[in-house]
């Protein structure tokens, strides 16, 4: 078993340039990540000892978070919860016992600051793949119902036309895609393109370029256009579960992360009907657009083989204003603030049934 997970630590290196660079993204944003080398150390040097002594820690301390759905009522849903908390709390000598409230683990990022362009560069762990990719992380905003549907919609309006520019057109890597992210409640934009024929910083001027050509499309979009584009994302919302599945998972999202915003999708909703498309210019000026006063950006960039030479310079080019070389992860992220973390905020929680029929 030690093994096999040795062997999959050992394949990291072989993994896609772009999957490198969304790894280097998390490593550098969370709070509790790990690198696959210290990790790797770790397992390493684990003996069957050092498991024979976890095992009767692994339950000591618990703190249980759980959604029940399918055929039963609410009264069926209390009485499991309380069977389990029985089985580990109650006795004379319980299995468990419950977190402290200062005890209880939270997910956060950390905040990046305004106005400036974070960038971290990396040659290919695999040195005979020849590809490079980018990871272009816009970080936004955390969750809010305004602001999340004005970036949602724009990530709709933009998502073609950037496929059609930068794959399509400019031909720079055969995967390439802009969408949306959310970590630990944190709301932002990530453009991912892997490319043998283009180093990331190459592709990341053509994505600048490309915003400036999509502030354009924006002002010129009919009022119309603009109207359809909004609709098509109400009606993405209004779209109904299509199982039990895909329902516990927007539930289940919206515990695990702390947002518990469990009337989300009517209240964001009604925050579309109200936009407007000026709003939506205002949004993308303000945060996404390249000088946009408050645009948080941070590019992870992977060179594969064929672009080593690029690299190099990448190491010795002198760096532009508001442009800040991330050298070592770790004393980055000590360095930085972190966004406020969602769990435990119970302000907006609603009393809602949990009867699913």
């Amino acid at each position: 078993m030690k093994e096999l997970f040795l062997k999959q630590y050992q394949n990291v290196k072989f993994q896609q340039p772009y999957e490198q660079a969304l790894y280097y993204c998390s490593l550098i944003l969370r709070e509790h990540s790990w690198s696959w080398n210290d990790e790797f150390e770790v397992l390493t040097n684990l003996e069957i000892d050092d498991l024979v002594k976890f095992y009767p820690l692994l339950l000591s301390r618990t703190f249980l978070e759980c959604y029940i759905a399918g055929n039963i009522d609410s009264k069926e849903a209390v009485s499991m919860i309380q069977h389990v908390e029985d089985a580990l709390y109650k006795g004379s000598q319980p299995l468990s016992r419950a977190l402290f409230a200062s005890e209880h683990s939270s997910s956060r990022i950390i905040n990046l600051e305004e106005s400036k362009n974070y960038f971290y560069a990396a040659e290919g762990l695999n040195t005979s793949d020849e590809n490079s990719a980018l990871v272009q992380y816009i970080q936004v905003h955390s969750d809010e119902y305004i602001k999340n549907v004005k970036l949602q919609l724009f990530a709709l309006i933009a998502k073609q036309p950037a496929f059609d520019q930068l794959r399509s057109v400019e031909q720079l890597g055969y995967i390439t895609s802009l969408s949306r992210t959310s970590d630990a409640g944190v709301r932002g934009l990530q453009l991912i393109v892997q490319s043998s024929v283009k180093d990331p910083r190459y592709i990341e001027s053509r994505f600048q370029a490309f915003l400036k050509t999509l502030e354009t499309q924006l002002h010129d979009m009919s009022d119309d256009e603009f109207k359809k584009k909004v609709n098509a994302l109400i009606d993405i919302k209004l779209e109904k579960f299509k199982n039990l599945p895909e329902e516990t998972n927007f539930f289940w999202w919206e515990i695990s992360s702390g947002t518990l915003r469990f009337d989300r999708i009517e209240n964001e909703v009604a925050a579309l009907k109200q936009i407007t498309k000026t709003d939506l210019i205002d949004f993308f000026n303000e945060y996404v657009n390249v000088g946009a006063p408050k645009r948080k950006s941070l590019s992870l960039q992977v060179f594969g083989s064929s672009h080593s030479s690029e690299f190099k310079s990448e190491k010795v080019d002198p760096v532009e204003p508001n442009v800040i070389q991330i050298e070592d992860i770790f004393c980055f992220r000590r360095s930085r603030p972190l966004h406020h973390s969602l769990k435990g905020d119970l302000v907006h929680l609603k009393a809602h049934d949990v009867d699913h029929q």
